[in-house]
């Protein structure tokens, strides 16, 4: 399983969301993330939403295996959902 964070320095639900990728990754041996920090690799917001495919409001935006998965919450809930944790 591999995640992709779209992020932004001093969001607190991105640094959530890399908090849980972190976890997951001690947890379990099939998952690995990236995180990507818009700012500093010069990702706009309709660079993002280009990517995820409809109008983004908010950050984080994550992606696992390729597929949208939401923002931090979106993410937590399938964490749930699928037992990863």
């Amino acid at each position: 399983m591999f995640v992709v964070i779209f992020g932004r320095p001093g969001c607190p639900y991105c640094v959530r969301a890399v908090q849980l990728s972190e976890q997951l990754v001690e947890a379990r041996d099939d998952f690995k993330f990236k995180y990507v920090d818009i700012h500093a690799e010069g990702i706009s917001k309709a660079d993002l939403e280009k990517t995820v495919g409809k109008p983004v409001e908010t950050v984080p935006q994550i992606f696992v295996d390729q597929v949208h998965v939401g923002g931090c919450t979106e993410f937590e809930q399938y964490v749930r959902d699928n037992n990863l944790l």
